[in-house]
């Protein structure tokens, strides 16, 4: 049995295990410039200089509270829009469960980069149909704008990712036995109080282990913001953790204070994923 887990194991190893592996020995060193300037550079050891300098980086802090006010907006609009849909299509009409299903379906279906791209469009004054609307109808309003930056990516991740969720918290609505709504229409309850009171929680288990993934994914949110702020200036470059882990690798040169930001950035992501799964698990028992 132990020689078919050596390929697992192997890949494992190459995959996650050595890259981690590298990175925090990056993290570790930084590049200094040898004798006057003529010799090129060479990595010294720095031991937590790295991690102190991106705790010290305001850019990296401030990051982290764009990061917060995303979780705050992103994480209640997408996973309660997921949970309406998937108890609409739940008690829909047998001939639109698959229609619907797909229809909900296809934005994700759109890579990211480009879901992104369209929903730019979609927001650059003189092109957007959206911004013709608004206007049309006596409003105004600018996706780019200093206080409009933050519901515009959510609305992009919301828009890609609510339909995945669908699909998944629908296959767990599937599981829940049959006799058990049918006794509760048969004492009178409504369709509202059925899936609020007999639905979702025998759900709740999927709903945990969305909202894990959900803030796994948060924490590394880029492509949107990243497309953004080239239109948004307000927005800078180090929007997101993400953002300043590129511009300091790529833009810098700086690989030791990315990976150690990047380090940091998955901590953050490795104690977030505690305590959903922790409260997850409290709400389960009670």
């Amino acid at each position: 049995m132990a020689v078919f887990l050596v390929p697992f194991f192997t890949l494992f190893a190459v995959v996650l295990v050595a890259p981690i592996g590298y990175a925090i020995w990056m993290s570790l060193h930084e590049e200094r410039s040898s004798g006057l300037g003529f010799g090129g550079s060479e990595r010294v050891f720095s031991g937590l200089g790295n991690f102190t300098k991106a705790l010290s980086d305001g850019g990296f802090l401030s990051s982290f509270l764009h990061l917060a006010g995303y979780c705050a907006l992103y994480i209640p609009v997408m996973i309660g829009a997921a949970l309406a849909l998937a108890l609409l299509v739940d008690s829909a009409a047998a001939r639109a469960k698959r229609f619907v299903q797909l229809a909900v379906f296809l934005p994700h279906a759109v890579p990211g980069m480009i879901a992104a791209i369209i929903w730019i469009y979609l927001y650059t004054p003189g092109l957007s149909p959206v911004l013709d609307w608004i206007q049309a109808a006596g409003g105004s309003w600018s996706f780019f704008a200093k206080g409009h930056t933050l519901p515009s990516v959510v609305n992009i991740a919301a828009w890609q990712w609510t339909g995945y969720n669908v699909i998944i918290f629908y296959a767990a609505l599937q599981a829940v036995p049959r006799e058990i709504i049918e006794a509760a229409v048969v004492d009178g309850a409504s369709g509202l109080r059925t899936a609020l009171q007999i639905k979702l929680p025998m759900i709740r288990s999927a709903v945990v282990l969305t909202l894990l993934f959900t803030c796994v994914g948060v924490v590394q949110i880029f492509n949107e913001p990243k497309l953004l702020a080239d239109r948004a200036p307000s927005m800078g470059h180090d929007w997101a953790p993400m953002m300043y882990v590129f511009k300091a690798a790529f833009e810098k040169h700086d690989y030791g204070l990315a990976a150690a930001a990047s380090l940091l950035l998955a901590l953050v992501a490795g104690v977030l994923s505690f305590i959903v799964t922790r409260l997850g698990n409290r709400g389960k028992a009670a």
